[in-house]
Protein backbone atom coordinates (compact mmCIF):
# COMPACT_ATOMS: atom_id res chain seq x y z
CA UNK A 1 0.00 0.00 0.00
CA UNK A 2 1.15 3.52 -0.85
CA UNK A 3 0.22 6.55 1.24
CA UNK A 4 -0.78 9.81 -0.42
CA UNK A 5 -0.91 13.07 1.54
CA UNK A 6 -2.53 16.09 -0.08
CA UNK A 7 -2.85 19.73 0.90
CA UNK A 8 -4.66 22.92 -0.05
CA UNK A 9 -7.19 22.42 -2.81
CA UNK A 10 -7.09 18.62 -2.79
CA UNK A 11 -9.34 17.23 -0.09
CA UNK A 12 -10.19 13.93 -1.78
CA UNK A 13 -8.65 11.80 -4.51
CA UNK A 14 -10.94 11.73 -7.53
CA UNK A 15 -11.75 8.31 -8.95
CA UNK A 16 -10.64 6.56 -5.73
CA UNK A 17 -12.35 3.20 -6.04
CA UNK A 18 -13.75 1.23 -3.09
CA UNK A 19 -13.13 4.30 -0.92
CA UNK A 20 -13.41 3.53 2.78
CA UNK A 21 -12.72 6.21 5.41
CA UNK A 22 -11.22 4.82 8.60
CA UNK A 23 -10.29 6.67 11.77
CA UNK A 24 -6.89 5.68 13.11
CA UNK A 25 -6.12 6.53 16.72
CA UNK A 26 -2.52 7.36 17.63
CA UNK A 27 -0.98 8.75 20.77
CA UNK A 28 -0.96 12.16 19.07
CA UNK A 29 -4.63 12.04 18.18
CA UNK A 30 -6.90 10.51 15.57
CA UNK A 31 -6.50 10.81 11.79
CA UNK A 32 -9.05 10.01 9.11
CA UNK A 33 -7.47 7.91 6.37
CA UNK A 34 -9.37 6.96 3.23
CA UNK A 35 -8.37 3.59 1.86
CA UNK A 36 -9.13 2.44 -1.66
CA UNK A 37 -7.78 1.65 -5.12
CA UNK A 38 -6.28 4.35 -7.31
CA UNK A 39 -4.74 3.60 -10.68
CA UNK A 40 -4.91 -0.09 -9.79
CA UNK A 41 -2.84 0.47 -6.64
CA UNK A 42 -3.85 0.08 -2.98
CA UNK A 43 -3.76 3.60 -1.56
CA UNK A 44 -4.28 5.25 1.81
CA UNK A 45 -5.09 8.95 1.48
CA UNK A 46 -4.74 11.66 4.12
CA UNK A 47 -5.98 15.20 3.52
CA UNK A 48 -3.82 17.45 5.70
CA UNK A 49 -6.43 20.18 6.00
CA UNK A 50 -9.58 18.08 5.86
CA UNK A 51 -12.80 18.69 3.96
CA UNK A 52 -13.63 22.38 3.80
CA UNK A 53 -10.07 23.22 4.85
CA UNK A 54 -11.14 22.87 8.47
CA UNK A 55 -7.51 22.78 9.64
CA UNK A 56 -5.14 25.63 8.84
CA UNK A 57 -1.45 24.78 8.72
CA UNK A 58 -1.09 25.54 12.43
CA UNK A 59 -3.80 23.01 13.30
CA UNK A 60 -2.29 19.96 11.59
CA UNK A 61 -1.01 17.15 13.80
CA UNK A 62 1.69 15.78 11.52
CA UNK A 63 2.74 13.06 13.97
CA UNK A 64 -0.76 11.60 13.99
CA UNK A 65 -0.84 11.55 10.17
CA UNK A 66 2.53 9.83 9.92
CA UNK A 67 1.79 7.34 12.69
CA UNK A 68 -1.60 6.50 11.15
CA UNK A 69 -0.10 5.68 7.75
CA UNK A 70 2.69 3.71 9.42
CA UNK A 71 0.21 1.72 11.51
CA UNK A 72 -1.89 0.92 8.44
CA UNK A 73 1.18 -0.51 6.73
CA UNK A 74 2.04 2.12 4.11
CA UNK A 75 5.33 1.06 2.48
CA UNK A 76 5.92 4.43 0.80
CA UNK A 77 4.30 7.88 0.85
CA UNK A 78 3.97 10.62 -1.74
CA UNK A 79 3.25 14.13 -0.49
CA UNK A 80 1.56 16.78 -2.67
CA UNK A 81 1.65 20.50 -1.92
CA UNK A 82 0.42 23.70 -3.50
CA UNK A 83 3.28 26.17 -3.14
CA UNK A 84 4.49 29.69 -3.75
CA UNK A 85 7.36 30.42 -6.13
CA UNK A 86 10.67 31.72 -4.78
CA UNK A 87 12.84 30.90 -7.82
CA UNK A 88 11.67 33.35 -10.54
CA UNK A 89 12.67 30.96 -13.33
CA UNK A 90 9.50 29.02 -12.46
CA UNK A 91 6.06 30.21 -13.48
CA UNK A 92 2.67 29.61 -11.86
CA UNK A 93 1.26 26.24 -12.85
CA UNK A 94 4.64 24.48 -12.75
CA UNK A 95 5.39 21.15 -11.11
CA UNK A 96 8.50 20.53 -9.00
CA UNK A 97 9.75 17.22 -7.63
CA UNK A 98 11.86 18.40 -4.70
CA UNK A 99 15.23 16.91 -3.81
CA UNK A 100 16.19 18.95 -0.73
CA UNK A 101 14.65 20.68 2.27
CA UNK A 102 15.03 24.04 4.03
CA UNK A 103 13.50 23.66 7.49
CA UNK A 104 16.05 24.99 9.99
CA UNK A 105 13.51 25.71 12.72
CA UNK A 106 12.60 21.98 12.85
CA UNK A 107 9.46 22.66 14.87
CA UNK A 108 5.89 21.42 14.78
CA UNK A 109 2.97 23.88 14.64
CA UNK A 110 2.63 23.84 18.43
CA UNK A 111 6.27 24.92 18.80
CA UNK A 112 7.61 21.57 19.98
CA UNK A 113 10.55 19.96 18.23
CA UNK A 114 9.74 18.00 15.10
CA UNK A 115 10.35 14.39 16.08
CA UNK A 116 8.46 11.19 16.82
CA UNK A 117 10.84 10.63 19.74
CA UNK A 118 9.35 12.96 22.33
CA UNK A 119 9.75 10.64 25.34
CA UNK A 120 13.09 9.81 27.02
CA UNK A 121 14.01 6.15 26.74
CA UNK A 122 11.49 5.48 23.98
CA UNK A 123 12.29 2.25 22.09
CA UNK A 124 13.71 2.91 18.64
CA UNK A 125 14.75 6.48 19.44
CA UNK A 126 17.61 7.86 17.39
CA UNK A 127 19.01 10.46 15.03
CA UNK A 128 17.92 10.50 11.38
CA UNK A 129 21.10 10.91 9.32
CA UNK A 130 20.86 11.47 5.56
CA UNK A 131 22.27 13.28 2.55
CA UNK A 132 19.03 14.18 0.73
CA UNK A 133 15.69 13.65 2.50
CA UNK A 134 13.60 12.42 -0.45
CA UNK A 135 13.70 8.86 -1.79
CA UNK A 136 15.32 8.76 -5.27
CA UNK A 137 13.15 5.93 -6.62
CA UNK A 138 9.95 7.73 -5.63
CA UNK A 139 11.25 10.97 -7.14
CA UNK A 140 11.97 9.15 -10.40
CA UNK A 141 8.45 7.68 -10.48
CA UNK A 142 6.96 11.15 -9.99
CA UNK A 143 9.17 12.68 -12.68
CA UNK A 144 8.29 9.94 -15.15
CA UNK A 145 4.63 10.13 -14.22
CA UNK A 146 4.55 13.90 -14.70
CA UNK A 147 6.17 13.58 -18.10
CA UNK A 148 3.63 10.97 -19.15
CA UNK A 149 0.74 13.05 -17.80
CA UNK A 150 1.65 16.29 -19.57
CA UNK A 151 4.17 19.08 -19.01
CA UNK A 152 7.16 17.56 -17.18
CA UNK A 153 8.05 18.50 -13.63
CA UNK A 154 11.28 20.22 -12.70
CA UNK A 155 13.79 17.63 -11.56
CA UNK A 156 15.04 18.91 -8.23
CA UNK A 157 14.50 21.95 -6.08
CA UNK A 158 14.66 23.01 -2.46
CA UNK A 159 11.36 22.88 -0.62
CA UNK A 160 11.15 25.71 1.91
CA UNK A 161 8.93 25.13 4.94
CA UNK A 162 7.52 28.36 6.37
CA UNK A 163 5.31 28.73 9.42
CA UNK A 164 1.72 29.74 8.85
CA UNK A 165 -0.93 30.70 8.78
CA UNK A 166 0.39 34.09 7.65
CA UNK A 167 2.32 34.49 4.41
CA UNK A 168 5.87 35.84 4.29
CA UNK A 169 7.25 39.35 3.90
CA UNK A 170 9.45 40.44 1.01
CA UNK A 171 12.49 40.37 3.29
CA UNK A 172 11.75 36.85 4.52
CA UNK A 173 11.34 35.57 0.97
CA UNK A 174 14.59 37.26 -0.04
CA UNK A 175 16.37 35.39 2.76
CA UNK A 176 14.91 32.11 1.54
CA UNK A 177 15.98 32.87 -2.02
CA UNK A 178 19.53 33.53 -0.80
CA UNK A 179 19.43 30.08 0.86
CA UNK A 180 18.52 28.46 -2.47
CA UNK A 181 14.86 27.76 -1.79
CA UNK A 182 12.79 27.03 -4.91
CA UNK A 183 9.24 27.17 -3.56
CA UNK A 184 7.50 27.40 -0.20
CA UNK A 185 4.46 26.16 1.66
CA UNK A 186 3.48 25.64 5.28
CA UNK A 187 3.21 21.91 5.90
CA UNK A 188 5.65 19.52 4.25
CA UNK A 189 8.81 20.23 6.23
CA UNK A 190 7.56 18.48 9.34
CA UNK A 191 6.08 15.72 7.22
CA UNK A 192 9.42 15.09 5.50
CA UNK A 193 11.29 14.76 8.79
CA UNK A 194 8.71 12.54 10.47
CA UNK A 195 8.44 10.08 7.59
CA UNK A 196 12.24 9.93 7.63
CA UNK A 197 12.22 9.03 11.31
CA UNK A 198 9.47 6.49 10.69
CA UNK A 199 11.72 4.91 8.02
CA UNK A 200 9.00 5.20 5.39
CA UNK A 201 10.29 6.19 1.91
CA UNK A 202 8.84 9.61 1.02
CA UNK A 203 8.87 12.05 -1.87
CA UNK A 204 7.28 15.46 -2.35
CA UNK A 205 5.81 17.07 -5.46
CA UNK A 206 4.75 20.71 -5.60
CA UNK A 207 2.34 22.59 -7.86
CA UNK A 208 3.10 26.32 -7.97
CA UNK A 209 0.08 28.59 -7.70
CA UNK A 210 1.59 32.06 -7.26
CA UNK A 211 4.75 34.12 -6.77
CA UNK A 212 5.89 34.68 -3.20
CA UNK A 213 6.21 38.30 -2.06
CA UNK A 214 8.77 40.30 -4.04
CA UNK A 215 9.69 37.52 -6.49
CA UNK A 216 7.78 38.97 -9.44
CA UNK A 217 4.63 40.92 -10.16
CA UNK A 218 1.90 39.61 -7.84
CA UNK A 219 -0.12 36.78 -9.32
CA UNK A 220 -3.61 38.09 -10.24
CA UNK A 221 -6.22 36.71 -7.89
CA UNK A 222 -8.22 35.20 -10.73
CA UNK A 223 -5.13 33.26 -11.87
CA UNK A 224 -4.45 32.09 -8.31
CA UNK A 225 -8.03 30.89 -7.89
CA UNK A 226 -7.92 29.09 -11.25
CA UNK A 227 -4.65 27.34 -10.40
CA UNK A 228 -5.83 26.37 -6.93
CA UNK A 229 -8.82 24.81 -8.60
CA UNK A 230 -6.54 22.87 -10.93
CA UNK A 231 -4.45 21.24 -8.19
CA UNK A 232 -6.72 18.24 -7.64
CA UNK A 233 -6.89 17.20 -11.30
CA UNK A 234 -3.18 17.89 -11.84
CA UNK A 235 -2.01 15.82 -8.89
CA UNK A 236 -4.51 13.05 -9.64
CA UNK A 237 -3.30 12.77 -13.24
CA UNK A 238 0.35 12.67 -12.23
CA UNK A 239 -0.28 10.16 -9.42
CA UNK A 240 -2.28 7.98 -11.79
CA UNK A 241 0.81 7.69 -13.96
CA UNK A 242 3.39 7.62 -11.15
CA UNK A 243 2.03 5.21 -8.55
CA UNK A 244 1.95 2.13 -10.83
CA UNK A 245 5.63 2.79 -11.61
CA UNK A 246 6.70 2.43 -7.98
CA UNK A 247 8.41 -0.86 -7.19
CA UNK A 248 7.73 -1.18 -3.47
CA UNK A 249 10.03 -4.19 -3.17
CA UNK A 250 12.97 -2.11 -4.39
CA UNK A 251 12.53 0.74 -1.90
CA UNK A 252 14.59 1.32 1.22
CA UNK A 253 14.32 3.97 3.95
CA UNK A 254 16.12 7.20 3.20
CA UNK A 255 19.33 7.63 5.16
CA UNK A 256 20.10 5.89 8.43
CA UNK A 257 18.39 5.98 11.78
CA UNK A 258 21.18 5.94 14.37
CA UNK A 259 19.52 4.19 17.30
CA UNK A 260 20.49 3.85 20.96
CA UNK A 261 18.86 0.53 21.77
Amino acid sequence: MIGVVTGTGTYALPALEEAEPVEVTTRWGATTVTRGRFGGIDVAHVSRHGAGHVRLSNHIEHRANVAALRDLGALAVVGCTACGIVDPSLSPGSLVVFDDLHFPVNRLPDGSLCTLYDQPGEPGRGHWIYDRPYTPELREALLTGAKAAGPPARDGGVYGHVDGPRFNTVTEIRQLADAGVTAVSQTAGAETVLFGEAEIPYALIGFTTDYANGVAEPTPIEVLVKLMGATTATFATVLGEALPRIDLAALAPTGTLYRFD
